[in-house]
C-alpha cells in the first residue's frame, strides 16, 4: 500500500480498562503508536486521535473514555516500534518496552514518565472513519517537560527527527 502522508509526527498513546480475555478480566495498561492525531479546537482545547478498529486500544478508549498522548523524544523510537507490532491484548508493553508508567494528573489513565510532553483528555465524541474510529477529546490536563527532537514516522521502521 503506497505511503500517503509525508513525516508524520509520532506520538504514544496510553489507555487502561478492564478487559475480558478467554473468560477472565484483567486491567489492562496499554501503549499505542499514533502518527495519525492532530489538534481540533483552542476554545474548548480538543485534540484528537485516530485509531484502527482492530485493535485492543480502541476497545480500551472506548470503555474508559479517557487517554493521554505521550510526545515522546527521537531516541524512544525503539519503543515506538514495539508498541506499535505488539497486540496490549497479549502483551504488557511498558514492561516490554522498559518505559515508566506514571500516574496521571486529572484522569484515571497512565502516562509515559520518559515523555517530554503530555495532553490527558477526556473522550467527548467518536467519529466512524472507515477502518478507523477518530476520538476527540477535551484536554483535562496538559504539560511540556522538555523539549527535545521529537519522533517522525516515515513509512515501515523507519523514523527521522527535526534538525
Amino acid at each position: 500500500m503506497p505511503e500517503v502522508y509525508g513525516p508524520r509526527q509520532t506520538i504514544l498513546v496510553t489507555c487502561r480498562e478492564e478487559l475480558e480475555f478467554m473468560g477472565k478480566t484483567k486491567e489492562v495498561h496499554n501503549i499505542i503508536t499514533v502518527a495519525w492525531h492532530m489538534p481540533v479546537s483552542h476554545d474548548p482545547l480538543l485534540y484528537a486521535i485516530s485509531i484502527g478498529k482492530t485493535r485492543a486500544s480502541l476497545e480500551i478508549i472506548k470503555k474508559s473514555k479517557g487517554f493521554v498522548v505521550n510526545f515522546i523524544p527521537f531516541e524512544l523510537k525503539e519503543a515506538a516500534l514495539i508498541c506499535g507490532k505488539l497486540s496490549g491484548r497479549h502483551h504488557d508493553k511498558f514492561k516490554e518496552t522498559g518505559l515508566t508508567m506514571e500516574e496521571s494528573n486529572h484522569i484515571d489513565c497512565p502516562k509515559i514518565k520518559e515523555a517530554i510532553g503530555y495532553l490527558e483528555c477526556h473522550v467527548i465524541e467518536e467519529v466512524d472513519a472507515g477502518d478507523h474510529v477518530i476520538f476527540i477529546g477535551e484536554v483535562t490536563y496538559q504539560q511540556l517537560k522538555e523539549d527535545k527532537d521529537r519522533l517522525f514516522h516515515c513509512s515501515g521502521d523507519k523514523f527521522k527527527t527535526t534538525e
